[in-house]
């Protein structure tokens, strides 16, 4: 069985794996995947951090919807979306041209995890006060939207990518391709 649309959206806070599960999924399906971040970032050759600074949220926000967009073409993917993706509700139109897979984790991991990558500060902004402050702060405004998008919840808190991966399939009725 294949999702409804050829394409499967991870969804999620930073931190959340949907870069690592995206490959494990991918792999399994036969598919390819991708993260919307880093095409982002190599198509304007600048850190998601770099176009804040210049252009503000919405000049990234306007990015990432044009970009989203344009990803919804893309059939037989595995997309790991940016964070705040959801924060559109055009976006969370187009994300319904997939199957969307909430990945979750509690604001103590997920700070746990931002913390141990050594490219999230390089990266990625802050966008209120920063640490887990913010994580949690975040995570209140958002889980309404992410919820709202969400064909499948996966907690990923004490998981490998290749177990979330597993959870995916099995939930979803997917075939390995």
């Amino acid at each position: 069985m294949t999702p409804a649309a050829p394409r499967i959206f991870l969804i999620g806070y930073r931190g959340s794996g949907k870069t690592n599960v995206a490959q494990a999924l991918a792999k399994r399906l036969g598919w390819d995947w991708l993260d919307a971040d880093t095409v982002l970032e190599a198509r304007h050759g600048r850190t998601i951090r770099e176009i804040f600074a210049a252009e503000g949220e919405a000049g990234f926000r306007a990015k990432e919807a044009a970009l989203l967009e344009e990803l919804c073409q893309s059939d037989r993917h595995v997309i790991a979306t940016g964070g705040g993706v959801v924060l559109r509700p055009a976006n969370r139109e187009r994300l319904a041209r997939g199957l969307v897979v909430w990945l979750t984790a509690d604001a103590a991991t997920l700070w746990q995890r931002i913390n141990a990558d050594g490219t999230t500060a390089a990266r990625r902004p802050n966008l209120t006060v920063g640490g887990l402050s913010e994580v949690e702060e975040l995570l209140r405004q958002r889980e309404p939207l992410y919820r709202e998008c969400a064909g499948l919840v996966v907690d990923t808190a004490g998981k490998t990518p290749d177990a979330i991966a597993d959870d995916i399939l099995a939930r979803a009725g997917l075939t390995p391709g």
